[in-house]
């Protein structure tokens, strides 16, 4: 009986994430029909980075979703410092994103030269692409940079959106 409750909750808690599109405008901003294509790593079991993989695609990447036993070992040789973790991490031309990074930012740091090694948000905040199930609640959160030199830095800020 309790094994019954346990999967349906699952299910409630699951599975419309999986299925939904963006539930904020904001994260369709800035799509483009430029196309790259990225390799996600992530738990069998996360919700969220189903929403975040719609996302991508909604922005024309071309996902591969890689489900793995253990993402922290892709974290590990990928160089994601342990503060800068989330629930999944991607490669994408030679770049390390890391959490729920709105595709515009993925974009912008492919069409520039930088020496930028890493995209990171941090944790999972409410609201994010991926993260933006109708009626939840929007935290402000960070886009960090790391550099081949390690070098940390804000890349974009998302306090009202």
């Amino acid at each position: 009986m309790k094994k019954l409750i346990l999967t349906a909750l699952l299910a409630t808690l699951v599975l419309p994430v999986a299925n939904a599109k963006a539930a904020d405008p904001v994260w369709l901003e800035g799509k483009t029909d430029e196309s790259h294509q990225i390799t996600v790593y992530r738990s069998a079991s996360c919700g969220c980075c189903k929403g975040w993989i719609a996302h991508l695609k909604d922005h024309n990447f071309q996902v591969k979703d890689v489900v793995v036993e253990d993402v922290n070992a892709h974290k590990q040789r990928l160089g994601v410092p342990p503060k800068g973790a989330s629930c999944h991490t991607a490669e994408v031309n030679g770049k390390v994103i890391e959490g729920h990074v709105p595709a515009q930012d993925i974009k912008r740091l492919l069409s520039s030269e930088n020496n930028i090694r890493l995209l990171t948000v941090p944790g999972m905040p409410s609201g994010g692409p991926g993260m933006d199930m109708p009626g939840a609640p929007k935290q402000a959160f960070q886009v960090f940079s790391v550099t081949e030199d390690n070098k940390v830095d804000v890349y974009h800020n998302y306090s009202e959106y």
